[in-house]
């Protein structure tokens, strides 16, 4: 019988493949306003995933019995390009990228006022152009920060991380290969200033102590990623001493 070889994600030394400690995140680079023809817009980079976020909106509701009589409708759609990915991935949208935009539109829902918006749709699109683990959460910190470029009033804005299991130990933040050979992983979005967890997921198994320890990393990365966010729309929206915006 064929012995499987198994891929050490966790080195003598207590460090990941990629040389980072258990509870350290990638790199992150945020910045709004990166395309043209929308109306507000994000790009999220984290260590080798990359993704844009577009918003188009409020708008007329097609086709028309879609529109409810007392709040608006988020449409999201989540995509990955078809370089985005080791193999080449077919054209069109998946089984995965159907669910996912429904759980990144359900997300969003809980802290969009969409009651100021009755018969209206807003239109969120979240394109992965390169995957590398995260995917999920860094396209709802990306599609949460160009709502709030768009000037969509918020209740807050979501910032989100992985918490994942790998060779026993939990991770914050996991990359593609500890995704694919680790043992659980478990995306958590939150609205900080909400103190509301808006999206918890868990894919593998995890004892209950692990789910509260994770959730605790999840915690304290998320007030950073909610930090840059922030830091982002300051970027643009800053107003010089003069009184001139930048």
């Amino acid at each position: 019988m064929e012995e499987v070889m198994k891929i050490r994600l966790i080195d003598e030394n207590g460090l990941r493949v990629d040389g980072r400690r258990p509870d350290e995140m990638r790199k992150m680079r945020m910045e709004v306003g990166v395309l043209e023809k929308t109306d507000g817009s994000a790009y999220v980079e984290l260590g080798g995933t990359r993704i844009y976020a577009g918003v188009i909106g409020p708008r007329e509701v097609h086709p028309k019995h879609l529109e409810l009589p007392d709040k608006g409708v988020i449409n999201c759609r989540y995509h990955m390009a078809s370089f985005s990915v080791d193999e080449r991935k077919p054209l069109g949208m998946t089984r995965r990228e159907i669910e996912l935009s429904k759980v990144i539109r359900e997300a969003l829902e809980t802290v969009v006022f969409l009651e100021e918006f009755p018969r209206m749709m807003i239109d969120i699109f979240v394109e992965v152009i390169q995957a590398d683990g995260g995917t999920r959460t860094a396209g709802i910190t990306a599609a949460s920060l160009a709502l709030a470029d768009a000037g969509i009033p918020m209740a807050d804005m979501i910032a989100a991380i992985a918490v994942g299991k790998v060779d026993g130990v939990l991770v914050l933040d996991i990359n593609e290969q500890e995704d694919k050979y680790g043992e659980a992983d478990m995306p958590v979005a939150i609205a900080p200033h909400l103190n509301s967890i808006v999206l918890l997921q868990l894919n593998g198994r995890m004892t209950p102590e692990e789910v509260d320890k994770g959730l605790e990393m999840a915690q304290q990365a998320v007030q950073k990623i909610h930090h840059m966010q922030i830091e982002a729309l300051k970027r643009k929206y800053r107003v010089e001493p003069e009184g001139l915006e930048t």
